[in-house]
């Protein structure tokens, strides 16, 4: 009954963190500021809101579990134009999150302070708290992630063959969710084929764990006729940047270079996680060490180091300040060093207890531990939350013209003509209905209206980057420019049926 009170306590917590935070970032627009969160909630949309609804608006390269669990907020048509539909099922991700967090850490260091502590400085992690009030699917990812633990810490301490169900839930959802939910995978099944005494349950746990990936390669072979496309099809990561190299781009640092790989991704941590709880993450990682607390420290590893390799063999970019070329982009990956950080730290509040157990004094370190990396970000403003708005000022402009002068000119049903991606968010400001749009997810709709604009483009409206396949079937089937908006980096076209 005890633990049940703890636990319902950190629930209360997390709960009114987590609300606050959300309502703060609401209120000042910072919900949607990351491009990647405004695409999430549109896909979530488009899925039932389309003129071709159905699991194929999924689409590939991003995993779905994110938008499924989006879709009924985002089919509310003023929470999607507003953009609160974004901000629900990351808050309580993050309720999730640090309450698996709490209960994992309670069984391996057998303390509430502990515990605590751990729970205080993952969720008053400025970078943190900004992300839970996204459409961002970290949280949801830390949420999976925090459960596995647990599961994988039940099962160890009591071979329980629900324990094994849960770890393979929690890691079915990861894969669902994130791709270093894969990842995880093959580390955890090994363990479990090391400590379980009925070696069939690591069997189970991968036959479960595994539907998630063979779901993902299953979809994409089925829509795409690839099942790697969201490896190596022409939207993924990779092959956007082989074109960009193939353009004369430099390589991104860290590419088939472990010692940048490894220094971009730490100076990332070191804006993310913040120097002090990196350092208390340190220490406690010593004290948890000599305590043989191993497995869980070597877990939350994983995904920093599956960071380390996508940077280096996978394309995948990180950049800070201070480091070339100068600026922001995809800092959040560092978000996994939080939680390792936080839950190593749990073990400095340990040292008190070896002494004098259930000692007031522990809940006081605790406390300590978890607000004193505050210190660092009472000057620091969160980097997340820097890199979503400095990348976002001409998306966020652009946006806002486009959307007035639609909400203005375009009536219901007339039918417009986009790319999808960025451009939907002119559309959810302006309250049309996806479904109203023809875009790159319709299918052969979408092939005929750009091939041959003179005989199947039927829109009333077009809206385009200035020079892509929109604007070109626009010109060619002579549709008016009514709208020229020019901003840094892109140029907005929208056109008219004549």
């Amino acid at each position: 009954m005890r633990r049940f009170f703890e636990l319902a306590g950190v629930v209360a917590f997390l709960t009114l963190a987590g609300a606050a935070a959300a309502r703060y970032s609401l209120a000042r627009g910072y919900t949607l500021y990351d491009g990647d969160a405004e695409a999430h909630l549109n896909i979530a949309r488009r899925i039932l809101d389309s003129r071709t609804p159905g699991p194929e608006q999924i689409g590939t390269v991003w995993l779905p579990l994110p938008h499924i669990l989006m879709i009924a907020a985002a089919m509310h048509g003023g929470w999607w134009q507003t953009g609160v539909a974004g901000a629900i099922v990351s808050p309580v991700s993050f309720v999730l999150a640090g309450a698996f967090l709490f209960a994992a850490a309670r069984r391996v260091y057998l303390s509430a302070a502990a515990a605590f502590a751990v729970v205080l400085i993952f969720a008053l992690n400025p970078n943190v708290l900004y992300l839970e009030s996204t459409a961002m699917t970290e949280l949801p990812f830390a949420a999976c992630s925090a459960a596995l633990l647990w599961s994988i810490i039940w099962f160890r301490d009591s071979q329980s063959i629900f324990a094994i169900f849960a770890a393979g839930i929690a890691a079915f959802a990861a894969s669902l969710t994130r791709y270093e939910g894969w990842f995880f995978i093959p580390f955890i099944a090994v363990y479990f084929l090391w400590i379980a005494k009925q070696k069939w349950h690591a069997v189970l746990f991968g036959a479960i764990a595994l539907l998630g990936p063979l779901a993902w390669l299953a979809h994409n072979r089925f829509y795409y006729g690839n099942a790697l496309e969201f490896y190596n099809g022409p939207w993924s990561a990779l092959a956007i940047y082989r074109r960009q190299l193939a353009a004369g781009m430099s390589p991104y640092p860290g590419d088939h270079d472990w010692r940048k790989a490894c220094e971009y991704y730490f100076a990332a941590a070191w804006l993310v996680a913040g120097p002090i709880a990196l350092v208390l993450g340190a220490i406690g990682a010593i004290i948890a060490l000599l305590r043989k607390v191993v497995g869980p420290l070597l877990f939350l590893s994983l995904a920093p180091i599956f960071f380390i390799l996508s940077m280096h063999s996978s394309g995948t970019p990180i950049f800070v300040p201070g480091l070339w070329p100068n600026s922001f982009y995809n800092t959040r990956y560092a978000l996994a060093v939080v939680m390792l950080a936080a839950f190593a730290a749990g073990a400095i509040v340990t040292l008190l207890e070896i002494f004098r157990p259930k000692s007031p004094g522990a809940i006081l370190v605790a406390i300590l531990c978890g607000l004193a990396p505050l210190v660092f970000w009472i000057s620091h403003r969160p980097v997340c939350l820097e890199e979503a708005e400095h990348n976002s000022v001409a998306r966020r402009d652009w946006t806002r013209q486009t959307a007035e002068f639609l909400k203005v000119h375009y009536r219901h049903g007339s039918g417009i003509l986009f790319s999808f991606g960025d451009l939907t968010g002119a559309l959810r400001q302006a309250g049309i209905p996806l479904r109203e749009g023809l875009h790159s997810g319709n299918g052969p709709a979408w092939n005929a209206a750009v091939v041959r604009p003179d005989l199947f483009l039927r829109e009333e409206w077009a809206l385009a980057f200035a020079g892509d396949e929109v604007a070109s079937a626009a010109r060619r089937a002579h549709y008016r420019l009514r709208k020229q908006i020019a901003t840094t980096g892109a140029i907005i076209e929208i056109y008219q049926r004549p």
